[in-house]
């Protein structure tokens, strides 16, 4: 099993979670996150004042997923969630020992 961590810029959640749906991915957390990249933020203007952002919003996805799914999973992330602007985002891919489904018990793969 593995663990998808990717960080999107918030408009396009909606593309990729259908995306996503599309090729049978069941469950998805989302949290809304602020950071920044090599960008190091950005200056903007409001009423006539001109400011620093530092931490640029964004979403954080998690996916669990099985092993045999996870290169196809972030070929989707990175087609959906991609405007080929700068501060696209990330994709981390981290191994998973263990899911257990609090419901019913269930362990491993069957849990996701």
């Amino acid at each position: 099993m593995k663990f998808i961590v990717a960080v999107i810029k918030p408009f396009k959640l909606d593309e990729v979670r259908e995306a996503l749906g599309a090729i049978g991915v069941q469950g998805i957390t989302v949290t809304e996150v602020k950071g920044h990249g090599r960008q190091r933020g950005h200056t903007e203007f409001y009423r006539g004042a001109e400011y620093t952002v530092s931490f640029v919003p964004k979403i954080k996805l998690e996916l669990a997923v099985d092993e045999q799914m996870a290169d196809k999973v972030i070929e989707t992330i990175q087609l959906a969630g991609q405007t080929g602007q700068i501060g696209d985002g990330k994709i981390f891919v981290l191994p998973l020992e263990q899911a257990v489904r609090i419901r019913t018990g269930e362990t491993g793969a069957v849990a996701l």
